[in-house]
């Protein structure tokens, strides 16, 4: 009953009231500006282009300070985001800006991993934020915000079109983050192709349906010039931090043998236009677009993993208690499932692993046979050749015993007088025999000398 009176209450129509006098609550806005000037704000810039397409010069102009930024290659292996903040002031606003640079991108022959860093740092900054939001103690206000409220895409001016890199990454980012396409160094390419440009480049993003930012009119006091400048989409922008002086005055350009081109003219560029549009005028809907839709849908779509719905007027509210329970009963039993998957994977793996290792085993225990075979017969083999060097040794010291004794009997008869005329001729021949049967081994040769000699002892 309680609930159905408040919903009736709910849809009375309000009653205005007409104050007797003045109560003092129209110094809200008041309140709420200086309390925004003492916190202070914060502003994050995702400039996404190849390198050296002037990523930093613009930013440095568009600021009109010099940031310290390291200078890119283009041999980067991969893109790396590389976020950098500072603190600017301007009268009594304080701004901690924070611009995110994309190394390297474009450099590598797979687009996707071209654009794939870029939106896996865009969801991360939202998971930072998500995870402070479902902390117990919450500190949003004290936290630095590191969304992305603006993608600059800086398009070169080299072709009659955009590039397939172009088009794929645009379409990745346009539903992550408010994304504004922007023509580098429009100074490059003259005003008739630079119109021609713009023209094929809104048709060509419209015609593979990228969302880019469009300037908000729901406002009076900007829906004029929000609904002008949505027309001049992409800007063409030139960059330069250096000061030329034109006629009298000193002023931002680039200096060239034919002239200069000044960056805040808006007959050279629309530099301008980005300034006005991008920190002027819209720099609050950005952010708010920021957390309203883009941080929303991820938030939405994260909290749906975990379980979470929303309720319908007509059905009844749920409880988080429950919703908890049933996503932590429901995670329980998938962990205890995965726990079973992988018992039974271990299991079936251990039982491989024996079945390989029985196969093993056996082919070991096989070649541990073979092996044990192949030795009993080299060692069969060797025992017979041991015996027959044996005996051909015995056989060799019989005939050298042999060979001995019938020396020594030709030495001897060699000691006894012979004639004169066949002593000298003899005792040479004795001695050439002694020494070849001391240097001579030969047991044939040795029975030739003996024959020999005893010829010649008893002739």
């Amino acid at each position: 009953m309680a609930a159905n009176e408040i919903d009736v209450f709910a849809n009375e129509e309000k009653r205005t009231l007409d104050l007797g006098g003045h109560v003092g609550f129209d110094s809200l806005p008041d309140q709420l500006v200086s309390k925004s000037v003492a916190q202070g704000f914060c502003f994050n810039i995702l400039c996404v282009g190849e390198t050296g397409i002037g990523k930093s010069t613009l930013m440095n102009t568009l600021f009109n300070t010099t940031f310290e930024n390291e200078e890119a290659s283009h041999y980067e292996s991969d893109v790396q985001l590389r976020p950098q903040t500072y603190d600017l002031q301007e009268s009594n606003v304080n701004l901690k800006l924070t611009i995110v640079h994309t190394v390297g991108f474009g450099d590598q022959i797979n687009k996707e991993e071209s654009y794939k860093p870029i939106l896996e740092y865009i969801d991360a900054q939202f998971e930072r934020y998500l995870e402070e939001e479902l902390k117990i103690r919450r500190s949003l206000f004290n936290c630095h915000d590191t969304r992305i409220h603006i993608c600059l895409y800086f398009i070169a001016p080299t072709g009659h079109s955009l590039k397939s890199l172009d088009l794929v990454t645009m379409k990745k980012l346009d539903s992550k983050v408010n994304l504004i396409p922007v023509i580098a160094k429009a100074d490059t390419v003259s005003k008739s192709e630079l119109d021609k440009l713009k023209i094929k480049i809104m048709s060509e993003l419209v015609s593979n349906g990228v969302q880019i930012y469009q300037f908000p009119t729901e406002d009076e006091a900007v829906a004029e010039i929000n609904s002008s400048m949505n027309t001049h989409l992409p800007f063409a922008v030139v960059g330069s931090v250096d000061d030329v002086k034109v006629g009298n005055k000193m002023v931002k350009a680039r200096l060239y043998p034919w002239g200069s081109v000044q960056v805040e003219n808006e007959n050279h560029c629309d530099f301008v236009k980005l300034r006005e549009m991008l920190l002027r005028v819209n720099m609050e809907d950005l952010r708010e677009q920021t957390h309203a839709r883009h941080y929303e849908l991820y938030r939405r779509c994260k909290l749906e993993e975990m379980g979470f719905k929303d309720t319908d007027p007509d059905s009844q509210s749920f409880s988080l208690q429950e919703t908890y329970e049933a996503k932590r009963k429901e995670f329980l039993l998938d962990l205890q499932r995965k726990e079973e998957e992988m018992r039974q994977m271990f299991v079936n793996k251990v039982k491989e692993t024996e079945a390989e290792l029985k196969e093993k085993e056996k082919e070991l225990h096989e070649r541990f046979e073979q092996l044990k075979r192949m030795h009993q017969e080299e060692k069969r083999n060797l025992e017979e050749k041991r015996r027959e060097l044996e005996e051909e040794m015995n056989a060799f010291n019989r005939r050298k015993v042999a060979a001995e004794t019938l020396m020594g009997q030709a030495l001897q008869g060699c000691s006894q007088p012979f004639k004169k005329d066949k002593d000298k001729k003899n005792g040479c021949f004795c001695e050439r025999v002694l020494m070849l049967l001391n240097n001579n081994t030969d047991l044939s040769r040795y029975s030739r000398l003996i024959t020999l000699m005893h010829y010649f002892h008893w002739t």
